[in-house]
């Protein structure tokens, strides 16, 4: 439901695509879930690879594309990669693990399996704008975004800001996916704060090239 509703604009895509295109090469979804966006890279990349840790989410994404003869899908952490070395043209973390100290491990790998004149693409949360970035701030406030600004820039990646949205079809849907995002006291203001169907949803594009 929260992936269908995410970006329906198509901003995050587009943006990745422009830096570093895709088409005709081999992708890899590093925390892909049930692999709702294998399919999508399945459109135009030659070979699309699926990693998840945990299995029970590997085979839901795997029955996902199960039709799909150029996307394989493959239990594994992002700190060692199923894959062989010099094997990814481009790499893609939505929302999945990348928050900032502590990923250093996962990094490395991607050094170790993007072949030169690939890319690597982190997507997550800006908690530093808008409303949404206010509620994920009051419900994880371990998170901190000066801290994880600062390893970012340490590793040499860059960034830019994505002004996403979630558009969803009914009140039921967006209240759904507010009581998933945070606690319960944060969900129900946030509710409260959110007319209508659609959700400004603050992120940040970051990315790092291999020449």
């Amino acid at each position: 439901m929260e992936n269908r509703a995410v970006d329906p604009d198509g901003l995050a895509d587009a943006a990745m695509t422009a830096i570093r295109d895709w088409a005709g090469g081999t992708v890899l979804d590093v925390g892909c879930g049930t692999g709702f966006h294998l399919p999508r890279y399945a459109r135009t990349a030659a070979t699309v690879i699926g990693v998840e840790p945990h299995a029970g989410l590997a085979e839901l994404a795997a029955r996902r594309c199960r039709d799909l003869r150029n996307v394989v899908v493959r239990t594994g952490a992002a700190q060692n990669l199923p894959v062989p070395d010099a094997s990814v043209d481009v790499a893609v973390a939505r929302w999945a693990y990348f928050f900032g100290p502590g990923c250093e491990p996962g990094l490395a790998e991607l050094s170790r399996v993007i072949r030169r004149g690939g890319a690597a693409f982190v997507i997550d949360l800006d908690a530093t704008r808008g409303p949404f970035g206010h509620w994920f701030a009051r419900s994880v406030p371990r998170y901190d975004p000066a801290a994880v600004e600062s390893f970012w820039s340490r590793q040499g990646w860059s960034r830019r800001e994505l002004d996403l949205r979630m558009v969803f079809t009914d009140r039921a849907d967006l209240e759904a996916v507010l009581r998933i995002e945070f606690t319960p006291e944060v969900a129900a203001q946030a509710i409260a704060e959110t007319p209508g169907l659609v959700v400004p949803y603050p992120n940040i594009l970051r990315w790092r090239l291999y020449p």
